[in-house]
């Protein structure tokens, strides 16, 4: 099963390194690249020890980065005022050119998530960087971050929604700052503004949700909330977030709502590898069960189930899902 899940990941692939969200012929759009999308994937790159691919992700995301150098410089010498201004969040995956159709860009915890698992693979020997234009833009990432003010910056957060606060978003912000830091300068207030910022705001994700399953982020992998913060959060998306598919983003989500909320693939080994690490077997079994009774006849994880059926949308197989899953068979 994990080598069949592997096998599935890999297709979505491209060449240049990145990974299209679903499956690479998919006619949904999600044959393009997004950011966050791409550290999820990796996530299992890394857990299967497929280093050479897991470099080549992490380098296409940085020649991104490279490519509209252009547009950062700009947005560090003056705070974005539009949403056009920021990082977009979704790119090409042959030419890395940006998708410019309006797509909710303003996902500061994209930038968090890239600079804490660049950091993270740096810090286990993974090296990530290959040269002093990689630290450059890295360093321009950290600046670009002090400049949208992220700490207390509305974005549309991991869901690509309404701008809000997003619990999740500062959260991936800190924990990117941090390990970051062992690698280039980092002012240690940025840090500490958005620690307040988090502590002041959790357990809610944001003004209008006061649970979300994107707030497991910051358990896994980010490891940013104390103890009494993650038991909250845990307790918050298994009694009010979780179905028997799947787990829905948060309540009222209208994302291919028919008669209710859609059940997402991902959340199930996002808690199996959280109860892992947490060292307890029974709940992690439970979710990596229920991850396997989620699949498709293909071995696939969708990326959804329609509420109380049995039927998924296109977007299959998701690569965060199927990366998850491969994290949480071989995670140790």
């Amino acid at each position: 099963m994990l080598n069949q899940s592997i096998s599935i990941l890999k297709q979505m692939q491209y060449p240049s390194g990145l990974f299209a969200a679903s499956r690479i012929s998919v006619k949904t759009g999600y044959n393009l690249a997004w950011i966050r999308d791409n550290v999820y994937a990796a996530i299992g790159l890394e857990a299967a020890q497929k280093y050479r691919d897991l470099k080549k992700t992490y380098r296409a995301l940085l020649d991104i980065f490279l490519k509209h150098e252009y547009k950062i410089d700009w947005a560090i010498r003056e705070k974005p005022k539009h949403a056009y201004q920021y990082i977009h969040a979704r790119y090409d995956p042959v030419t890395m050119e940006e998708i410019w159709e309006n797509w909710g860009n303003k996902q500061n915890d994209a930038i968090g998530a890239l600079l804490f698992k660049i950091g993270d693979l740096e810090e286990k020997g993974i090296k990530i960087v290959r040269n002093e234009n990689d630290l450059r833009i890295i360093q321009k990432l950290v600046n670009y971050l002090e400049s949208v003010e992220y700490w207390h910056d509305k974005d549309n957060g991991m869901w690509e929604e309404n701008e809000e606060i997003h619990a999740s978003s500062i959260g991936a912000c800190v924990a990117g700052l941090k390990k970051v830091s062992k690698i280039i300068e980092v002012n240690k207030g940025l840090i500490r503004k958005g620690q307040r910022a988090l502590n002041k705001l959790l357990p809610r994700e944001s003004e209008t949700k006061e649970t979300d399953m994107a707030l497991l982020s910051l358990i896994y992998p980010y490891n940013i909330v104390n103890t009494k913060q993650r038991n909250q959060i845990l307790k918050n998306v298994e009694t009010k977030l979780l179905k028997e598919k799947g787990v829905i983003r948060y309540i009222g989500d209208q994302y291919y709502s028919r008669n209710g909320e859609a059940q997402w693939t991902n959340g199930l080994a996002w808690l199996a590898i959280i109860y892992k690490q947490l060292k307890n077997p029974s709940k992690y079994a439970y979710y990596m069960r229920k991850s396997v009774e989620a699949m498709n006849e293909k071995g696939e994880l969708p990326e959804l189930y329609y509420a109380n059926s049995s039927e998924h949308n296109d977007n299959t197989p998701l690569a965060w899902s199927q990366a998850l899953f491969v994290a949480g068979l071989s995670e140790n």
